[in-house]
């Protein structure tokens, strides 16, 4: 892998000062090691060292500290310690790799969210088999707490080296990396790879928490014009507690896939001749349009006007907005004879919207203007990158555009935070939001006074409002800055649902302006804003959330009528009618099997309300009631259970 180590220039030797991270200062007459400050602190903590950080910049504990700063030493409880580990596991997973299959090249190993990866290119496909061997041989490579070292090259030297070793995909990265970057080699052993650092000090200092978990194919640069190479992933994790939490964590989570509840609830399927684009199931559509109909009143409530934007549209609307140059790839384009501009299908709805405010004059009376719009967008995606309903080629998403006078932005944005936070308290994802407040990217439009604008009214906003969030610089959107609200499931696992971006660009490239009470033409602050993102995706978010167990008024099946004996089946279908009369989804059971199986059945379905009848109840107008997931039975009149089961599938917004 190519990353470059902050290495410090030497100076003449002269007094350094570092303050720790509890204020106090260490001075040194002369540069010290990463290694040696930490000694000097105490032996403990030498001993529990893997890199440094000096001024925000992780570096090998054998870096020479030449400049005064701040400085950390980073052990396995840092929050910066799970890369270090993955990134160098991930060079010990390739040593090991090459061990024991002499002739595979490495290409580029990562460390990636949860584990790490690395790309080999190998004449023989490795098996599922392989992988325990590979991975009993990195625990050798641990157990010998090999020394890992850096050394320099120049470009000639590195060069030369690799391609002794028949390392051709490290010497074309070599190649290309820029003329004044300094060529880094890290080793451990015999065994050297090409790489920036900073990594672990020694193999022993990776630990024995770390599992390979899978085989995938992988295109040398990601194109698949190239090379097809073999990509073998891992996990690496702080302590074998950490490693056991996470194994079970994904346990968890492949009982809970999407796609397989999908298939076992009937709600959705995807095939190939729609690829990326989902073939709704009726369960499936009923789930999505509650939900859908959740959110429009919701909207509603909070003073937005819904509009729908054509599906295909001329391209010069997305090179105003500058999305033609940053997202073309990933349109679908149509080239029609006679016409001077290709069509593309809408990939998002901001600029068709921009043509609605458009349509009309706009007076500093009429903002705030909230436009809604349930855009239904496509977007090209590899096929590879498909997941499911995560990762989709044709979508829904709940967009908005909020235009507004300045005066009136940052409580519009609180509005929408305290929205978001409604919607998501509703579905019972509230538990833990944390917003991640990105700032300008290195590749952006617009003028700094325009962002500096628009990030000082969201940081203003997130000192406002009664909610965690973090500072997530140089990731905001390439036209605006933005706040991503991000969820935690029920097993803890992290999803980016909403988002607001506030857009001092677009609006000045689509013309947009309003008439202000001084009578001249303002430019309006323009306001993106999503909740679920993409509809489809949420939904697989939630079916995994809930492992397919709805709350009641969600779920596409709430009641099922189940007889005891045959008997019964007249006033089943008494009860199952008075259900549907009062607007609950029921189905009625009156098949001549034993009780038992019909319960087993409709638990697999997770139908959240059984109501039982057999001889007994139809005497005495009753039911029996079970829930999903409960041994206890409760025997009430039928119009008491007909009132609870109202009560309990009213949608969340619509309670007294």
């Amino acid at each position: 892998m190519a990353c470059m180590n902050n290495a410090q220039p030497h100076a003449a030797d002269k007094p350094l000062s570092f303050t720790l991270p509890d204020g106090s200062v260490k001075t040194y007459p002369a540069p010290v090691t990463g290694e040696a400050l930490a000694a000097s602190i105490g032996a403990g903590l030498a001993k529990a060292a893997l890199a440094i950080k000096l001024d925000g910049r992780l570096l090998d504990l054998t870096t020479m500290l030449t400049q005064s700063g701040a400085i950390e030493v980073i052990t396995r409880k840092s929050p910066e310690a799970l890369d270090l580990i993955r990134h160098s596991t991930a060079h010990i997973m390739a040593q090991a790799v090459q061990e024991l299959f002499p002739n595979t090249q490495v290409t580029i190993g990562p460390s990636i969210e949860d584990g790490f990866y690395y790309d080999f290119a190998r004449d023989e496909p490795f098996s599922l088999e392989d992988l325990p061997k590979i991975e009993a041989r990195m625990h050798e490579i641990v157990a010998r707490n090999l020394p890992i070292t850096r050394r320099v090259m120049t470009r000639p030297q590195a060069v030369d080296f690799f391609s002794k070793k028949g390392e051709k995909y490290k010497v074309e990265l070599i190649k290309e990396l820029p003329a004044d970057e300094t060529i880094t080699l890290y080793g451990q052993g015999d065994w050297v790879d090409l790489c920036r650092g900073p990594h672990v000090p020694t193999t022993g200092a990776i630990g024995q928490a770390f599992k390979l978990t899978k085989l995938a194919g992988a295109y040398w640069r990601g194109d698949s014009k190239n090379e097809m190479l073999q990509r073998i992933y891992g996990t690496a994790w702080a302590d074998e507690k950490q490693l056991k939490a996470y194994l079970e964590m994904i346990k968890e989570a492949e009982k809970r896939d999407h796609r397989r509840l999908g298939r076992e609830l009937d709600l959705f399927h995807f095939q190939d001749e729609a690829p990326g684009q989902v073939f709704w199931h009726p369960n499936g559509w009923i789930l999505y349009s509650a939900l859908m109909a959740y959110m429009r009143r919701k909207i509603e409530a909070c003073g937005y006007v819904e509009i729908n934007t054509p599906q295909m549209m001329d391209s010069s609307f997305w090179k105003a907005s500058g999305h033609w140059d940053k997202y073309r790839p990933n349109m679908f384009v149509i080239n029609e004879e006679g016409h001077e501009n290709p069509f593309a299908l809408k990939p998002m709805s901001c600029p068709g919207g921009a043509q609605v405010y458009l349509s009309n004059s706009r007076s500093y009376r009429h903002l705030p203007l909230r436009m809604a719009e349930f855009g239904h967008v496509v977007r090209r995606e590899a096929s590879g990158a498909r997941h499911g309903l995560m990762r989709v080629q044709a979508f829904t998403q709940d967009d908005a555009h909020i235009y507004c006078r300045p005066d009136q932005l940052e409580d519009e944005v609180i509005a929408m935070c305290d929205l978001i936070k409604e919607v998501y308290t509703d579905l019972g994802l509230a538990d833990s939001i944390t917003i991640h407040f990105s700032t300008r990217p290195p590749e952006h439009i617009g003028t700094k006074e325009d962002w500096d604008r628009a990030e000082d009214a969201l940081k203003h906003v997130c000192e406002r409002i009664n909610m965690k969030w973090v500072l997530n610089e140089g990731d905001g959107a390439f036209y605006a800055p933005k706040l991503d609200f991000v969820i935690k499931d029920a097993i803890g696992r992290d999803w980016q649902c909403g988002t607001i971006q506030v857009d001092m660009n677009m609006p000045r490239r689509l013309g947009l302006s309003y008439i202000g009470e001084d009578g001249q033409k303002h430019i309006p602050n323009m306001v993106h804003r999503a909740i679920l993102g993409s509809i489809e995706r949420f939904i697989g978010v939630m079916i995994e959330h809930y492992a397919g167990k709805f709350p009641l008024w969600l779920a596409p099946v709430q009641v099922a009528v189940c007889t005891i004996t045959s008997d019964a089946n007249s006033y089943a279908q008494e009860v199952y009618e008075k259900l549907k009369a009062v607007g609950l989804r029921t189905v009625l059971d009156i098949r001549g099997e034993k009780i038992n199986a019909k319960v087993r059945d409709h638990s697999l379905q997770k139908i959240p309300l059984l109501f039982v009848v057999g001889k007994k109840e139809s005497e005495t107008n009753s039911i029996t009631l079970r829930r999903l997931g409960g041994q206890a039975q409760e025997i009430c009149t039928l119009d008491e259970a007909l009132a609870l089961a109202k009560t309990e599938s009213t949608p969340p917004d619509l309670r007294g």
